[in-house]
């Protein structure tokens, strides 16, 4: 299935078919399984996806945006990376700077049925399963490598990757490594707005030479004030003027 060396599947839908039929890492599969059966309070009455969630968003897309992983009461039951984690959570900070960028339609990111459409960017997560405590062991990361790399196989204009946290940052990094890309030394390290400059040469995707590292929208950093709707307006806008 690894496209990391290979060929990637066919097609995209094909790609998304592999990534959710994935049962690569055991306690990840539990820990999903798990939280979907006992479900939070306020969910008590849904059906959880709880199963490997795929990117979304635009195939035409030059901007990746890389995440984490899937929140446990939010794309682990709604089956949408971004989706469903509470009303002013990382999904809906997220979606409002893109929407304010011009990159989504909406500004919220409640339900997979709620119209959301994405415009020249593709939303994806280092790690496709809801780990324990938001922390993904380092070979969970590894192991879901080959579905980031079959995902970008089919995202041929891409040209900027933004990185949201240092997780995402380093799986980006490790996955060029992994197919051959010589990265800068000294290595580019992870802070909000730093952007790394990387020569992927004939090395598709060809043209995704950008990697802009930001904060990642969580709870954690946006109610402390960590991270503000304003620093995300610099990046994103700063991401919009460098597409060719």
């Amino acid at each position: 299935m690894s496209a990391i060396r290979g060929k990637a599947p066919l097609s995209l839908s094909a790609v998304r078919d592999t990534i959710i039929s994935c049962n690569a890492c055991s306690r990840l599969r539990t820990y999903c399984a798990d939280v979907g059966r006992t479900r939070k309070a306020a969910f008590k009455n849904d059906v959880y996806w709880a199963r490997p969630v795929p990117g979304f968003g635009d195939p035409k897309a030059r901007v990746l945006i890389l995440g984490l992983a899937p929140a446990a009461h939010g794309a682990n039951r709604t089956g949408r990376v971004f989706t469903g984690d509470g009303v002013g959570a990382s999904g809906d900070f997220l979606m409002a700077a893109l929407k304010r960028a011009g990159f989504a339609n909406i500004s919220t990111s409640q339900s997979v049925e709620d119209g959301l459409t994405l415009t020249d960017v593709y939303i994806a997560a280092a790690v496709r399963c809801a780990p324990p405590a938001n922390k993904p062991l380092p070979e969970e990361v590894d192991r879901c490598l080959p579905h980031l790399a079959n995902e970008i196989a089919h995202l041929p204009n891409l040209q900027v990757v933004v990185a949201l946290g240092k997780i995402a940052w380093d799986a980006w990094l490790k996955l060029l490594v992994l197919r051959g890309v010589a990265i800068p030394r000294p290595r580019p390290v992870f802070a909000h707005g730093a952007i790394a400059h990387l020569h992927t040469g004939t090395q598709a995707p060809r043209h995704a030479g950008t990697l802009v590292g930001v904060y990642h929208p969580s709870r954690q950093n946006t109610n402390t004030g960590v991270l503000t709707p304003r620093m995300y307006d610099t990046v994103f806008r700063t991401v919009r003027q460098s597409l060719r």
